[in-house]
C-alpha cells in the first residue's frame, strides 16, 4: 500500500487564501536562486513509490457547455486524480477555455475542490486558451487581464511564466511557456539552459511540461498550431544536443491536441496528453508514434511511478464516455530507464 503524504500545495493556493488542512509553510522549500528550482519537495515528503500524474486540455468553463468540453468526464478525471492522491500534478495547460474569463478559472477551482481537499501539489503550465479573451480571440491588447487571471488562479507563480519544481532528489520539472520564444537566444532558451547546466547531480529524470508538442502526428482536420510548429522544433533540436541528457533522461510531455500520443526521438520520451476534457481530435498516426490503438476518444492522464532505476508509465483513460458512471481502462504502458 502506498503511503501518502500530505504537503503545501503552494501552487494551489488561489486568490481566496484556501490552504489545505495540515499545511505547513516549511514542507515546501521556496528557492531565491536564479539557476535553481523555485519550489523544492523533499524525499521525505513523498509517498512510496513516488506518483506523479500529468495531463492537460480540461477547458474548465460554464458547465452549460458540452460543446467545447464535456463536463461530466472533466469532473470525472478531477475525482480520478484526486483518489489516487499523487505526489504532484502536472496541467499541460489549456486549463480554463477562456484566460480573459474570471468566471472560468471560478469553475476550475469549483469543480477541483476534491484536489484542495487532499492537499494535492499542482504545477501548471500556460496554453495557448490562457491567452484567449473569447474563443479564437487572443487577449494581444487585453493580455495583462489574461495573464493577471493566471496569476490570481496560481499567486506563488506571479510574475513568472517558466519556472522549475523539484520532487524528491531524483526528479526535476521545467515548466515552459510555449505561447513565448523557445529558440536560441531567447530569454526562456537562456535560463532552459542555466536550469539544465546547474541540475543536481541525484536528478535522474527531467520532465519537460508545456502545452504546444514539439513532435506529433499530423492532425485528421485542420487545426492551426496542431502540428509541430518551429518555437517547439527548436526546443527539440536543442535537447537533443544538450550535454545533460548522457546521464539523465529528458521526457517532454504536452497537450494542445485533443488525444494521446507517444513518441521516443533521440533517445528523448515525447507524450502528447490532451485527453482532460476538451473535445477529441483526430490524428493520422504515422509509423513513429508507438502507441497504435485507434480507437477514440482518448479522454485520459498519464500516471508516471518512479522505482529504483526507472519510471513506469500508464496512459489511463474513460472507458465509455457515455455511461452513467466512470469505469477506467490502462491503454498504453511504457517505461523510461
Amino acid at each position: 500500500m502506498r503511503k501518502h503524504k500530505r504537503f503545501a500545495a503552494a501552487l494551489f493556493i488561489l486568490a481566496v487564501g484556501f490552504m489545505p488542512a495540515g499545511w505547513n509553510p516549511a514542507s515546501l522549500a521556496q528557492s531565491t536562486a536564479a539557476d535553481g528550482p523555485l519550489f523544492k519537495i523533499a524525499d521525505s515528503q513523498l509517498s512510496s513509490p513516488p506518483v506523479v500524474i500529468s495531463y492537460g486540455d480540461m477547458r474548465f468553463t460554464d458547465p452549460k457547455d458540452t460543446v467545447v468540453t464535456n463536463p461530466k468526464v472533466r469532473r470525472w478525471l478531477v475525482g480520478q486524480i484526486a483518489a489516487l492522491k499523487p505526489d504532484a500534478v502536472l496541467l499541460g495547460g489549456d486549463v480554463p477555455m477562456r484566460g480573459g474569463t474570471a468566471n472560468d478559472y471560478a469553475v476550475f477551482d469549483s469543480e477541483t475542490a476534491p484536489w484542495r481537499s487532499e492537499g494535492l501539489f499542482v504545477i501548471p503550465t500556460l496554453g495557448n486558451h490562457e491567452m484567449y479573451r473569447e474563443e479564437k480571440q487572443l487577449c494581444e491588447a487585453d493580455q495583462p487581464v489574461c495573464i493577471e487571471n493566471w496569476w490570481k488562479a496560481f499567486p506563488k507563480l506571479r510574475g513568472r511564466r517558466w519556472y522549475s519544481v523539484q520532487i524528491g532528489s531524483r526528479m526535476f520539472v521545467l515548466n515552459l511557456d510555449s505561447n513565448s520564444p523557445l529558440v536560441p537566444g531567447s530569454e526562456q532558451a537562456e535560463w532552459l539552459r542555466a536550469q539544465l547546466v546547474s541540475l543536481p547531480p541525484t536528478v535522474k529524470f527531467v520532465f519537460f511540461n508545456m502545452h504546444h508538442p514539439p513532435v506529433a502526428d499530423p492532425p485528421e482536420e485542420d487545426k492551426p498550431g496542431a502540428s509541430p510548429r518551429p518555437n517547439e522544433v527548436a526546443l527539440a533540436d536543442f535537447l537533443k544536443t544538450a550535454p545533460e541528457r548522457k546521464r539523465i533522461q529528458f521526457i517532454v510531455v504536452s497537450a494542445h491536441v485533443h488525444n494521446y500520443e507517444r513518441f521516443l526521438q533521440n533517445g528523448i520520451t515525447y507524450l502528447v496528453s490532451g485527453g482532460g476534457g476538451a473535445k477529441p481530435d483526430g490524428v493520422k498516426r504515422g509509423p513513429e508514434d508507438l502507441y497504435r490503438e485507434s480507437s477514440d476518444p482518448n479522454y485520459h492522464y498519464l500516471k508516471f511511478i518512479l522505482r529504483e532505476d526507472r519510471i513506469d508509465a500508464e496512459m489511463i483513460r474513460v472507458s465509455d464516455p457515455l455511461a452513467e458512471v466512470p469505469k477506467w481502462e490502462v491503454r498504453d504502458r511504457f517505461q523510461v530507464k
